[in-house]
């Protein structure tokens, strides 16, 4: 399975975008799950969904303004972002195949997308 990530772009602070994660090659099969990257910091977990779509989880400082969801049929997890924050820019990847469920580690994913750069400029 491979995870294309798409939609990130330049935006003003309190604008909204919505990431889309796609699956080929094989069913999205596992949580899915986003995490983002600032440069010269690490990689840190955003949000993460079940398989079902039944539950997410969320880091404290998008609760409220980024919603995780998904679409089985098209083999898709989405990101959307609301009330965008200068402190939001990174590069934001797409993870999938943790044996854990909802997990926020970055290890424990073993897949990844190439990952897609959001800018918010204030």
């Amino acid at each position: 399975v491979q995870l294309v990530e798409s939609g990130g772009g330049l935006v003003q602070a309190g604008d909204s975008l919505r990431l889309s994660c796609a699956a080929s090659g094989g069913t999205f099969s596992t949580d899915g799950a986003w995490f983002r990257q600032a440069p010269g910091k690490e990689r840190d977990f955003v949000a993460s969904i079940t398989r079902s779509g039944a539950t997410t989880r969320y880091v404290d400082s998008v609760k409220g303004r980024f919603t995780i969801s998904r679409d089985n049929a098209k083999n898709t997890v989405y990101l959307q972002m609301n009330s965008l924050k200068p402190e939001d820019t990174a590069a934001y990847y797409c993870a999938a195949g943790s044996r854990f469920i909802l997990s926020n580690d970055p290890r424990d994913y073993s897949i990844w997308g190439q990952g897609t750069q959001v800018t918010v400029s204030s």
